[in-house]
């Protein structure tokens, strides 16, 4: 794997918020119950995927609600990443409590962490507490549907933006490594704070993409993290570069609309989206 690089410093100016559901879906065919295991600190995915599936929603005219589950987490460090892995399953219960149709865990770095393959693991923890729970639920986790949506596209070599410090970036891109995909090069921002790392402005991130090393690459991972927003750079960036541009949150949204059996009709945020 190609050594991370730090990009110039540039201002952090605060993403601009999207509007969420604020009513409870009825009961019926018509609607569907997302539930979501996300860090304490955490603020994007909580903006990003339910703006997504409102463009779901234009299109189809099916309905999604959201309903989150937190766990503590404030540094992006290894070791509040595995206390936060230890809540799992208390995290999956209480969400199931809302009878959700599926479940997204949202953390990638958290269960990357543990090493490779631990998607599969973790997934599997959800599942059994949703199920003992008296609530079975399909389960995504970031981490999963990341490695699982760039083999489906048949990115084998892929470029990448990461919010972590050069070691856990590094060990990022070890863990895609070792579900067969190349990392042909990786920027890190060296953001350790994850209330910070929710504050960067996604309008920088089409001026580090194109500085990455993008020979051979078959997508680009714009951001390695459900934290960092980017969602509203990953159509120009994928018009600019003419890549495939996926991110922890389009690829998360990407499986839990296979999951509800649903197909994807997303405007503005990607091909894989649409």
């Amino acid at each position: 794997m190609t050594e991370h690089r730090t990009p110039e410093p540039g201002p952090d100016l605060a993403t601009k918020a999207v509007a969420c559901e604020d009513q409870p879906a009825p009961e019926g065919l018509d609607s569907s119950r997302i539930g979501l295991i996300v860090p304490s600190s955490n603020t994007t995915m909580e903006t990003e995927l339910p703006e997504l599936f409102r463009r779901q929603s234009e299109a189809t005219g099916h309905r999604y609600t959201f309903h989150s589950a937190r766990s503590a987490m404030k540094q992006v460090n290894r070791e509040e990443l595995l206390a936060m892995v230890d809540k799992a399953a208390d995290c999956a219960t209480a969400v199931s409590d809302a009878d959700v149709d599926v479940i997204a865990y949202a953390c990638l770095v958290a269960v990357m962490a543990q090493g490779p393959g631990a998607h599969e693991k973790s997934e599997q923890v959800i599942a059994d507490a949703a199920r003992a729970n008296g609530h079975p639920a399909e389960v995504v986790s970031s981490a999963g549907a990341l490695v699982r949506t760039l083999r489906m596209i048949g990115a084998d070599r892929v470029a990448m933006v990461t919010p972590y410090m050069a070691p856990l970036t590094r060990m990022v891109g070890e863990y895609i490594e070792a579900e067969g995909i190349e990392v042909l090069d990786a920027v890190a921002l060296e953001v350790p704070d994850n209330l910070t790392v929710g504050r960067l402005d996604p309008a920088r991130l089409p001026e580090i993409a194109r500085g990455l090393r993008r020979e051979g690459a078959q997508a680009v991972v714009l951001s390695a993290c459900v934290q960092m927003p980017s969602l509203p750079a990953v159509q120009q960036v994928e018009d600019e570069l003419g890549l495939p541009v996926v991110t922890a949150a389009t690829a998360t949204a990407f499986e839990v609309l296979t999951a509800l059996g649903h197909r994807p009709a997303i405007t503005g945020a990607g091909r894989l989206m649409s």
